[in-house]
């Protein structure tokens, strides 16, 4: 392979950012509508940006004690190491994926909160004017994260050359996105559940009518829950999978086709986001199917063209389209289990009528349900693309383990744009309700908005998926790190007791993981509540909703910014604590056994809570849309209650946990080389 030919990464990550840039004006340059649609947007933008502002203020001084740590101990003690030049490229590298994570999370976030006002306007005139603004604000943040992600990358191993550096840059976009992906969710969770409960349940309102206090809470959770911190996550998924292969093929003279095939993949997701069109009356569930499909496909020539030109194994090309045909089917399975259109959503509601209960049950067995066909998926995958590779030769069977990962995320572009039009548009009907645009364009929008649902839905499943290669590739990159560092080879064998503690370990830190950020979500949502509650009660004509008469939105928004702030910081912060302690006392072995409890813990529970919350949302809405009743109806109530168990579920903790493993993952790599030599077991001579 020719030495520079890995510059394709660069250069189409740069095209990445200027195309996203290009759609940032578009979108910008859209009528945002009349007077009050620009109050109810700007609300919104001010609250997403008061929540980011503080977020990453806090964040800034985790990241830089981080990074200080780093420069001191990493690879090695600074007052030990040959290279203290080394330290300090660590660091240096990690402080830079944070920032390129969070630069990715703000523009992604401040188009979306602009371009929702401009949808809703443009709905007025029909769903093929709207359509447009809301997918290409979303693709602003897709080409985002990918343009930044990629962009970073190939700074960072153009300036070392060492892709050991560049697993700093991954920990610090992960530790970021575990941060805003946690923060985030307690956030939108807080303002959704109080909304819901307080404005559904107890006074029979509409999800977004002005007079509840919580509302612009609620829209402004959107978008930090599901543009920054959804980005944020598949950004960390997207980097992580690039690294753990070049870490991979560094022993094999490989490191540099992971940067081609990322490349060539942000190449066919700026075709795919340039194909996405609806009609009039067309489909824009469809449509952005379309999109994804078309983008896969050009990945799959394009890859294979540069295979055959580069001269590149076939079977290396083949275990890429394993894990992108797996991305696939991952992502219909959710959509099958989580679609307004299917059975179990139907079935979820129909025993609705018989209360919350039921509809609880239901849902939650459905989600377990959903686990067994993508689990399978991934380890079918995963066997393909190592057998597929293992007869290259040694060290490739894991290799190709990578590939599958990467040919999952090569298209993350285009995931991420399908994935941040859903609040986007989500938000267009909330501000189309709250502006009294009328039944003709609500129903416009309301169709967007089911677009967008099943999109976020897929996307999670997806995420989730992409995950699980991710960290075994990730899980294979610690193997090799250690093998190096103690010169012997490395197997991680349950029937040994080190093994085998971690193995619990690690298995009990998703669901603790989940239930901390999910009993952030309750106490801060109880609080709110009371809040919402409050302003009912002392605000005189609110209920009735007499003209002039305004809710305290800011006091609802600064709740939720506070409260989530204050529950993400324990949570986020178990993950790498535990890790650091499981191998600093119990060496290399403990700590694998410990990632790998963690993954097939981590999946399972990110599966589960993924589907089941997607479930029960669309069970509500399916109600709404006038089945059993529609709203008002026992079924209903029962609906929204289950939605209400679904919400923590689906956006706090389910789509955390594919980042926790991941920062977990990449903090054992980091620190590999301490731990195999100053783990307490072997000082103790045992």
């Amino acid at each position: 392979m020719e030495a520079s030919v890995w510059l394709i990464a660069p250069i189409s990550a740069l095209l990445s950012i200027l195309v996203g840039a290009y759609l940032y004006y578009y979108v910008n340059k859209q009528s945002s509508g009349t007077k009050r649609m620009q109050e109810i947007s700007t609300a919104i933008r001010e609250g997403a940006n008061a929540f980011l502002r503080r977020e990453y203020t806090i964040l800034a001084i985790f990241v830089l004690v981080v990074a200080t740590l780093i420069g001191i101990f990493l690879p090695s003690p600074v007052w030990l190491s040959e290279n203290p030049l080394r330290n300090l490229s660590l660091s240096l590298a990690y402080l830079f994926g944070a920032f390129c994570s969070a630069l990715a999370g703000f523009f992604g976030m401040d188009v979306a909160t602009r371009a929702n006002a401009k949808a809703a306007n443009a709905a007025r005139e029909g769903l093929n004017r709207a359509f447009p603004i809301g997918f290409r604000g979303g693709a602003v943040m897709g080409l985002s994260v990918v343009g930044f992600s990629l962009l970073g990358i190939s700074i960072v191993y153009g300036i070392t050359g060492d892709p050991e550096i560049v697993l700093g840059f991954s920990f610090g976009a992960s530790a970021l996105a575990l941060f805003a992906k946690a923060g985030g969710g307690i956030y939108t969770k807080t303002a959704d559940i109080s909304a819901d409960l307080v404005g559904k349940v107890e006074l029979g309102i509409p999800e977004d009518d002005p007079r509840n206090p919580a509302v612009i809470a609620d829209n402004v959770g959107d978008n930090v829950g599901d543009v920054a911190g959804m980005g944020a996550d598949l950004a960390d998924s997207y980097i992580a999978s690039i690294v753990a292969v070049m870490i991979l093929g560094q022993a094999l003279g490989r490191v540099e086709i992971p940067l081609v095939f990322a490349g060539l993949g942000i190449i066919a997701s700026l075709i795919g986001v340039a194909t996405v069109r609806v009609g009039k009356k067309g489909n824009p569930g469809k449509a952005l199917n379309r999109g994804t499909y078309i983008t896969c496909i050009l990945l799959a020539v394009f890859t294979y063209l540069a295979s055959i030109y580069l001269d590149i194994d076939i079977r290396i090309w083949g275990a890429m389209l394993v894990g992108l045909a797996a991305g696939i089917i991952i992502g219909i399975t959710s959509d099958y289990f989580t679609s307004i259109d299917r059975a179990p959503a139907k079935k979820t509601a129909e025993v609705s009528k018989s209360g919350a209960a039921l509809n609880i049950i239901t849902g939650f067995s459905y989600g377990l349900y959903s686990v067994f066909p993508p689990l399978v998926g991934i380890g079918i995958a995963s066997a393909i693309a190592y057998f597929l590779c293992n007869s290259i030769g040694e060290g490739y069977a894991v290799f190709g383990v990578g590939m599958a990962a990467m040919g999952m995320l090569s298209i993350v572009g285009m995931i991420v744009a399908g994935d941040a039009y859903g609040p986007i548009v989500d938000n267009a009907k909330g501000i189309a309700e709250q502006a009294g645009l009328g039944e003709e364009v609500i129903a416009v929008t309301d169709k967007l908005d089911a677009a967008g649902n099943t999109a976020k839905a897929i996307t999670k499943g997806f995420a989730i998926g992409a995950a699980g290669l991710t960290v075994l590739a990730l899980l294979a990159a610690y193997r090799e790190i250690a093998q190096k560092v103690l010169g012997k080879t490395i197997g991680f064998n349950l029937m040994d007791p080190l093994v085998l503690l971690g193995a619990f370990i690690g298995i009990a830190i998703p669901p603790v993981f989940s239930a901390m950020v999910m009993l952030g979500v309750g106490k801060n949502a109880n609080r709110m509540i009371e809040e919402i509650r409050r302003q009912f009660r002392e605000i005189p004509g609110l209920k009735e909703g007499k003209e002039g008469v305004k809710p305290d939105y800011a006091r609802c928004v600064d709740i939720a910014t506070i409260g989530a702030l204050k529950e993400l910081l324990p949570a986020s912060t178990l993950a790498i604590v535990v890790t650091l302690l499981v191998g600093f006392i119990g060496g290399i072995e403990a700590l694998g056994g410990y990632l790998a409890g963690s993954i097939f813990s981590g999946l399972l529970f990110a599966l589960l809570m993924a589907n089941a919350g997607g479930l029960w949302d669309n069970a509500k809405k399916y109600i709404e849309a006038g089945a059993l009743g529609g709203e008002g109806s026992e079924a209903h109530k029962a609906a929204v209650i289950g939605d209400t168990v679904g919400d923590p579920f689906k956006d706090t903790a389910g789509p955390s946990l594919n980042t926790l493993i991941t920062v977990m993952s990449l903090v054992a790599s980091l620190f590999a080389v301490l731990i195999a030599q100053y783990n307490l077991l072997s000082l103790l001579g045992l």
